[in-house]
């Protein structure tokens, strides 16, 4: 452990140094990889992430805590644009690399998303395997880095002895309706007209087969059908203030129900204020709050009695490139007859460094408090406290 801490330290202290190191470097970027294509230009770009951690938690004989963690992914759009302002493309996302600690938000496989899109003055129409609406318009509160935030994290610190994974899976704070996932749907978002935008998405299966209703989703009890999707937003500029709001639902059918189960129906809000006091300097602070029926949101968990809340509370202050942040996070998943109430809260402070738009390098502590009234975990008790601090690295193109 002793050699962890000397890790992150170091680091830390590469990040503190960031500064000096950029301006030695001078102004460089990296732009997406493209090319034209018989009236087509084809776009390639992606993302790497890596964090070192030192983590407090309960030990367990002979098990050791991971230290550090890093995922990949390429992504692709294949695009043609038309004289009548009709856009076309091709969009896809691939994750060719992850461990057990970077996960995302489609269950770790390796084809995130698969769809077209057709944009025009009337708006937008997406066919495929991508987010739905609900959440492609979420707002749910500043955050110094997305990767590391406690509410809907991609890197998390915190391996479980007697499983081998991510702890957090038995229940992670998520406050923008996501149900549907990377599920193939259709989905149409009107043009932003006075700061308001509507959006729709159907989803007929649970199926992740790029095209919707080429089958009926995986053949298991309490599958979900006809996940109908809306959400609206609302963005304005009332002088040096920016407002963000939004709202989503979605609701579906259940099929092959067990004894107390039902179909979905989950809502959730959330909203940002962004203040900008000078050129340089900008304060922002939001939140927002999501409920469902599903059981800890899984999809094949929706329950007749129960369900699952989650709320997020943030602040950044924003100074040139430094960001510095704090987050509050809370939920409870209440498993009403079927399974164990699980309640977790969790307190976050980051800085991030941004050297350029390709790279940002973040700093951070996290604290997570578990409980669950009926049952033990790992460590023999009903209750759980976890905190870890971070050097989180990433690079998108």
């Amino acid at each position: 452990m002793r050699n962890v801490r000397l890790h992150v330290c170091a680091a830390a202290l590469a990040v503190v140094a960031g500064p000096a190191f950029a301006a030695d470097l001078g102004d460089w970027s990296i732009s997406p990889w493209t090319t034209a294509l018989s009236g087509l230009n084809l776009t390639v770009g992606g993302r790497a992430e890596g964090s070192l951690f030192d983590t407090s938690m309960p030990k367990q004989a002979g098990f050791e805590q991971q230290w550090a963690s890093g995922l990949a992914d390429i992504s692709a759009k294949l695009e043609r644009d038309y004289d009548s302002g009709l856009t076309l493309s091709l969009k896809s996302s691939f994750e060719v690399a992850r461990d057990k600690l970077s996960y995302d938000n489609y269950g770790g496989r390796l084809v995130q998303k698969v769809y077209g899109l057709a944009q025009t003055g009337l708006g937008r129409v997406e066919i495929g395997m991508t987010d739905g609406a609900a959440y492609a318009l979420s707002v749910t509160g500043p955050v110094v880095d997305d990767a590391t935030s406690m509410d809907n994290a991609n890197a998390t610190f915190f391996l479980d002895p007697t499983t081998g994974r991510d702890f957090t899976r038995v229940f992670a704070l998520n406050s923008a309706v996501e149900s549907s996932l990377n599920y193939a749907k259709i989905s149409y978002y009107t043009p932003r007209l006075f700061g308001l935008q509507l959006a729709a998405s159907y989803t007929p299966s649970e199926g992740r087969d790029v095209v919707p209703f080429l089958n009926n989703g995986p053949n298991l009890s309490n599958r979900q059908k006809s996940i109908w999707e809306g959400a609206a937003s609302y963005s304005n500029y009332f002088g040096p203030v920016s407002v963000g709001l939004y709202g989503g639902f979605s609701f579906a059918h259940a099929e092959r129900k067990t004894l107390g189960h039902a179909g979905l129906t989950e809502w959730g809000f959330g909203s940002e204020i962004d203040y900008n006091v000078n050129d340089d300097v900008k304060v922002a602070v939001g939140g927002a709050y999501r409920h469902t029926n599903t059981y800890a949101f899984d999809i094949y968990d929706a329950l007749a009695a129960g369900g699952t809340d989650s709320t997020h509370l943030s602040t950044t202050i924003t100074d040139g490139p430094w960001i510095a942040g704090a987050e509050f996070g809370t939920g409870t998943a209440d498993g009403g007859t079927v399974a164990p109430t699980i309640g977790v809260h969790g307190y976050q402070a980051s800085v991030g460094y941004v050297f350029n738009a390709n790279l940002q390098a973040t700093v951070g502590w996290q604290d997570l408090k578990y409980n669950r009234n009926s049952g033990l975990f790992y460590n023999g008790a009903s209750r759980i406290d976890m905190n870890a601090a971070f050097v989180h690295l990433k690079l998108h193109v």
